[in-house]
């Protein structure tokens, strides 16, 4: 029996590269087990100061689904750094848009702690593609069946 807690290092930690689907996934649903995964928490030796997640790579991101009327009332907004340069754009706009990524990619991030540089690490660590193939086949990712952990990570509509 140990009096002390296990603390993982840095050099210890082994990295593993999954592939989740998100085709008809639930937004917030993916981005809390995207996050979960990024940072390692899913680790039994997880230490909250190392970056023990894994790499996920995301496909099919253009194709994911919001629940509710989130895709014309969610708003998202940035600002141009010119005086009264606040832009905004609808969920459903910015799917349809160029860079339907960004919405998932923008959940995950404000998953993730606040201004820190281990986040920042953290989301280097997530790819994510709107098609259906990565050009990550060889690192071997580990497929993850995200709709099937639970019946509400999928819409149909």
């Amino acid at each position: 029996m140990q009096k002390t807690t296990a603390s993982l290092k840095p050099a210890e930690v082994e990295k593993k590269w999954i592939v989740v689907d998100a085709q008809d996934a639930v937004v917030g649903r993916l981005a809390s087990f995207i996050a979960m995964r990024l940072r390692g928490k899913h680790r039994p030796d997880y230490t909250p100061h190392v970056d023990c997640g894994d790499f996920v790579v995301v496909i099919n991101a253009d194709k994911v689904k919001f629940t509710g009327r989130k895709l014309d009332q969610k708003i998202y907004y940035r600002h141009t750094g010119h005086p009264g340069g606040v832009k905004q754009i609808t969920a459903g706009k910015q799917l349809a848009g160029r860079f339907p990524e960004r919405v998932l990619e923008k959940a995950v991030e404000r998953m993730l702690p606040k201004e820190s540089p281990l986040a920042r690490a953290q989301m280097t660590h997530l790819r994510i593609y709107n098609a259906g193939e990565h050009p990550h086949e060889a690192q071997s990712p580990e497929p993850i069946a995200f709709a099937s952990l639970n019946a509400k990570n999928t819409r149909s509509n």
